[in-house]
């Protein structure tokens, strides 16, 4: 079992992270992605930490879309910068989370799409995958994915759209990971979407401390409570919690290798 999106970098998890990760261990997680986010000065040594603690863990990192502003007029550096923070941190197996967000909007959009555009050119450069973020904005994102210059492989993480936006992901390559949104109760279409999603592409993810799943809601979230996901996801699909776990641990293996 694993968590293929959550930050437990995060100053959420600075008290307890070894508690945090002992219970992750015994809910039968091996692994998680652990997304830092680029700028923030706190987080490095949080993730060093992190890493003694559960030496398995990988890591991705990226200009969010809510930081995209202060990259405004040089996007371009805003990939270079990212790409010395992948370098320094040998666990770092991909890029992000990077992407757009139309709903808050704390950027303007045409700087979010330049800055996006320039990490995704990255991921290429460096054959690492890309774990992107879209809210409001599936046009514009698959847009700028379909103008990669070169193979593509990724993450839409936190997935909440429609059957079309999964079948737009589907069609760029993409796996497509669920949360603990796939549990709340008025979910019905999303965990449609999770019941016919091919095996093969299929991730869930925490985004701990973020979106904690049913019965945890309105508490922190954390990697331990992925299995509510994959539970639910079973159910939806009429198959054994055993058979999507499995099928997570091979996908996630084949993406961050690169197969």
């Amino acid at each position: 079992m694993l968590d293929s999106h959550c930050h437990l970098a995060d100053e959420a998890f600075a008290d307890d992270l070894p508690e945090v990760v002992a219970r992750a261990r015994e809910a039968g997680l091996d692994t998680a992605l652990c997304i830092l986010a680029a700028g923030d000065v706190d987080e490095p040594d949080r993730a060093a930490t992190l890493r003694s603690l559960w030496p398995e863990v990988r890591f991705a990192c990226g200009v969010h879309p809510h930081q995209a502003a202060a990259w405004a007029g040089r996007e371009d550096e805003a990939a270079g910068f990212v790409r010395g923070l992948a370098e320094a941190e040998p666990a770092v197996r991909a890029i992000g989370e990077i992407g757009l967000d139309y709903h808050y909007d704390f950027a303007p959009r045409a700087v979010q799409r330049g800055v996006f555009a320039a990490q995704v050119v990255l991921a290429t450069e460096l054959a690492q995958p890309i774990v992107v973020h879209t809210r409001e904005a599936d046009a514009d994102t698959w847009a700028v994915l379909r103008g990669a210059d070169g193979p593509l492989r990724g993450i839409v993480h936190c997935f909440t759209g429609d059957a079309d936006a999964a079948r737009d992901a589907l069609a760029l390559g993409l796996h497509i990971s669920f949360s603990g949104i796939v549990t709340f109760p008025r979910a019905d279409a999303l965990r449609e979407i999770a019941a016919w999603v091919p095996l093969d592409r299929l991730l869930v993810e925490t985004d701990a401390p973020y979106l904690a799943p049913v019965p945890h809601r309105g508490r922190r979230n954390e990697p331990a409570w992925v299995t509510e996901v994959v539970e639910v996801i079973a159910r939806a699909r009429a198959a054994e919690p055993r058979e999507i776990a499995a099928a997570v641990e091979r996908n996630f293996a084949s993406l961050m290798a690169g197969k």
